[in-house]
């Protein structure tokens, strides 16, 4: 495997390479992240062509705004400590003949990426399959690392979810169970404290579909997680101290904080379904709060992260 192929693959063992918690659990002052999502390759012809199902035939689009994106990334100051894609890398679902060459240029891409911010990968419907198996899963992990994990930075605790394993795993029931009985062992160690084991700053979670998209008690969509599902999630969430879920899947920026805890969806780098624009999310990560905005991708590239948050970091 070439050195550079590594960057992908750094998700291995539940962990992520370089941010463990040996190395990461001490707080040490406010950072900032980048969260992106739904670079998707191939899906801004096929939304245009009416053929989202199929399609996706063409997509250098999408591979100049994902190179867009890197370049302003890179020249943010003070650098990211990461920057995490929650989801729909590419849109041609698994086994379907675009698929390897979308993955192949996204990666091209992203290799631009300033080697001393880390890509971390959220699996989403399109990368997995809207009903996964064991195969889909397994290909996945193989071409990005695992499909959930946790990692630290600053003493930050964060998880990485397979939330296709919410919505439909009836193809995969046991892969869903072992994701539920790692979440579960993540919740309790978030909550807990001591000499040893110190809790948390902040316990954040990037998945790819959100828990809701305005409020936790809306009707079941393709763009949210099942209304029961939901429930248990924001429940046990909620007991152990989250802070935030980050997710995209919806193509436009939405959410909303109940209970202390905030749902944030982010529109893509790639295909828009809404009146938002290109564009990736700017996070800073202070003792007491998790603050973020939404950047187009020419303000970010033009004049760099909001003066607010930057002066945030400079606290």
């Amino acid at each position: 495997m070439a050195e550079t192929e590594d960057i992908f693959l750094r998700a291995k063992h539940r962990t992520f390479s370089g941010l463990t918690e040996d190395v990461e659990h001490e707080w040490t002052g406010p950072f900032c992240f980048i969260q992106a999502a739904d670079p998707q390759l191939g899906l801004m012809k096929a939304w245009r062509d009416g053929d989202c199902d199929g399609g996706g035939d063409e997509w250098a689009e999408e591979v100049e705004l994902t190179k867009q994106a890197v370049e302003a990334v890179n020249q943010l100051r003070p650098r990211p400590r990461f920057m995490v894609l929650c989801g729909d890398l590419v849109h041609a679902m698994p086994e379907t003949p675009f698929r390897e060459g979308q993955e192949r240029d996204l990666k091209a891409a992203l290799k631009g990426t300033d080697p001393s911010i880390p890509l971390v990968f959220v699996s989403g419907n399109h990368d997995l399959g809207n009903t996964p198996t064991p195969g889909t899963v397994e290909q996945y992990c193989s071409a990005w690392g695992d499909d959930y994990f946790s990692f630290w930075v600053g003493g930050v605790l964060c998880l990485v979810l397979n939330s296709q394993l919410f919505y439909d795993a009836s193809a995969c029931p046991q892969l869903k169970e072992a994701q539920e009985t790692w979440l579960e062992e993540q919740l309790s160690r978030a909550s807990s404290s001591s000499i040893t084991e110190p809790k948390p700053k902040h316990v954040l979670v990037f998945q790819h579909i959100p828990l809701y998209l305005k409020s936790p008690d809306e009707e079941d969509d393709y763009f949210n997680l099942q209304r029961v599902v939901r429930q248990n999630l924001l429940d046990r969430f909620k007991r152990a101290g989250v802070k935030a879920v980050f997710s995209g899947h919806y193509h436009r920026n939405a959410g909303g904080c109940h209970g202390g805890l905030d749902m944030v969806v982010s529109s893509a780098i790639g295909c828009q379904l809404g009146k938002d624009t290109h564009g990736i999310r700017v996070v800073v990560v202070t003792a007491d709060d998790v603050i973020h905005r939404y950047h187009s991708l020419e303000q970010l590239t033009a004049r760099g992260m909001d003066e607010e948050l930057r002066k945030l970091l400079q606290a």
